[in-house]
């Protein structure tokens, strides 16, 4: 639908530079789904992209366009303005059961794109640190970067999931320093918990798995003997949960960065020399800082302090120095939403090292607030102060979290409420969009056990022409708006217009079964109706497995 209604806008154009009398450049032509269906079945934006180039009103440069497009043809039914410039465009009957035909013969094929043409694109989420279990914000961080890779895979191009293991930082070690404090008490050795140490019941849960393993081995040696034992210990455990939950989730990564791996490969200290040496490093106060101000920062920023040690930043500015010289086209970073004072300087050490702005961004995640009832659910028993993510998968399984999880875009707050999720109707989105699926097999199920062919294979023209309902023209229309949902989707870096897009798919086709019968004693309509529904059905599966969700053939 796209590609057709562009090529004709495009030539149009061609046709109308002449008699502008300009040697324009052509603008990029935006062709978009109208929000209200009753004004067609996609628009473009053409004419008023046009209209500082021209100097004339968009609707006078929609009327001209409208003459040549009018002209050329094609396989529009209606095409005519709305608004101050918008070009609408009506498909033919004909032209739409052909592009059905085209779905069911050649399937989740004829929905791809290939806007990418193999960029490739570096996405960096979830990074929690190694000091404790994933929370539900972590979740929604997870289901995001991984929906986005699978986006913008399905839109042509190449993506690298990455996750960056912070195992080098002074949190590591306070959670070694918990650890061996519990430790000692279990053993009968009250020495002290550290002030500001992890108290959640998992650092109860690591000491006793290492007095399993080592005994009283360390019994009564101080931190300082003994430290790497459990600050080693203890964070591989925990980055072992993490991966399984993430995995239990069915969420995984092409890489795992460590951070520190990049102090073992000097590449800290080869970035900062890079840094000094374009002369965006200097010494004042003793400490060595970088001029992230001349990068729009609200000010510099140390990189080494008085003492010789690196700040926290420092790692930082060699990571994405490190995902620079990977060659990525493009870098985003999901991170929280507390994070969004250190956007300007990492997006400065990227400046600063040739990267031109546009090419990296950040998604910020906002809270997710877990509810019961519509009550905020108490502290994890694990823990201590968040929610785990284990416990939501556990409560509602990994499903129903991700989509959720997707149904608001991520700088916008989440209520989630765990009864909601769980309950087997309309105001489950995942329910919904999930039971569609389910209900088509059941019909095709029903289907076979009458003998009726399930429409597979040899569809013809023929079979589709005997859908006229309304109710059938609006689910093929919405069919054939999948591509350029996808597309804009990826494009805007919101997977969440998928979800939004399958639950109208979703409330379309309940509607249209609840109408209308599907298994009819009219044979042709019959077989038209099957066919209708393995389009949606092809449709549903491939966009849940965009956002990681499964298509189940019975609930």
């Amino acid at each position: 639908m796209k590609q057709v209604t562009s090529e004709i806008v495009h030539k149009a154009l061609e046709k109308l530079k002449p008699v502008w009398g300009l040697d324009i450049i052509m603008p990029d032509i935006e062709i978009e789904i109208p929000r209200n269906e009753s004004l067609g079945d996609i628009t473009t934006t053409v004419a008023m992209s046009l209209t500082r180039t021209l100097k004339k009103p968009p609707g006078k440069i929609a009327e001209e366009l409208l003459q040549e497009i009018n002209q050329l043809g094609g396989p529009f039914e209606k095409v005519e303005i709305a608004g101050p410039g918008f070009i609408n465009f009506r498909f033919k009957k004909q032209y739409l059961y052909e592009r059905v035909k085209t779905l069911l013969t050649e399937g989740h094929s004829s929905l791809s794109s290939n806007p990418g043409q193999g960029r490739k694109i570096q996405i960096e989420f979830v990074s929690a640190n190694p000091t404790g279990p994933l929370h539900i914000g972590h979740g929604r961080g997870a289901a995001m970067g991984s929906a986005l890779s699978n986006l913008l895979r399905a839109a042509g191009f190449d993506v690298e999931r990455e996750y960056y293991i912070n195992d080098a930082g002074l949190q590591v070690k306070l959670l070694g320093q918990s650890v061996y404090a519990r430790y000692q008490q279990l053993l009968g050795n009250e020495v002290p918990f550290p002030e500001d140490g992890y108290k959640g019941a998992y650092i109860g849960s690591i000491s006793k798995e290492l007095i399993e393993k080592s005994g009283d081995k360390y019994l009564k040696l101080s931190f300082e003997e003994c430290g790497d034992f459990f600050t080693d210990n203890a964070y591989k455990m925990l980055l072992a949960d993490i991966s399984k939950d993430l995995k239990d989730f069915g969420v995984e990564f092409d890489r795992w960065q460590s951070e520190k791996a990049l102090y073992e490969k000097n590449r800290v200290e080869e970035s900062l020399n890079e840094l000094r040496e374009k002369g965006f490093i200097y010494e004042k106060d003793g400490a060595k800082w970088f001029r992230s101000s001349d990068f729009g920062d609200e000010k510099d920023r140390v990189v080494v302090k008085k003492d010789g040690e690196y700040t926290y930043f420092a790692p930082d500015i060699a990571y994405h120095k490190d995902k620079l010289d990977r060659g990525f086209d493009t870098i985003i970073d999901i991170w929280g939403a507390d994070h969004h004072g250190y956007v300007p300087r990492i997006r400065s050490v990227l400046e600063a090292f040739g990267l031109a702005k546009e090419k990296f961004r950040v998604m910020l995640i906002q809270m997710v607030s877990l509810l019961r009832h519509g009550e905020p659910v108490q502290m994890s028993k694990r823990a201590g102060k968040f929610i785990t993510l284990r416990e939501v998968i556990d409560e509602v399984g990994s499903d129903t979290a991700k989509f959720i999880f997707l149904t608001r875009k991520a700088d916008s707050h989440l209520d989630f409420d765990l009864e909601v999720a769980k309950e087997e109707s309309s105001e489950n989105p995942v329910f919904y969009v999930q039971y569609a699926f389910a209900r088509i097999s059941s019909i095709f199920r029903r289907a076979e056990e009458r003998g009726v062919r399930s429409p597979k294979t040899g569809v013809k023209i023929e079979d589709l022409t005997v859908l006229k309902e309304d109710e059938e023209m609006s689910l093929i229309k919405k069919l054939l708006q999948y591509p350029l949902v996808i597309e804009g989707a990826a494009h805007a870096f919101e997977p969440h217009r998928v979800t939004y897009y399958l639950q109208d798919l979703a409330k379309l086709f309940h509607s249209y079964y609840n109408k209308h019968r599907v298994l009819s004693d009219d044979n042709a309509l019959t077989r038209g109706r099957l066919c209708l529904c393995r389009a949606v059905q092809i449709v549903l599966k491939e966009g849940l497995k965009l956002l990681g969700v499964s298509a189940p053939k019975k609930m």
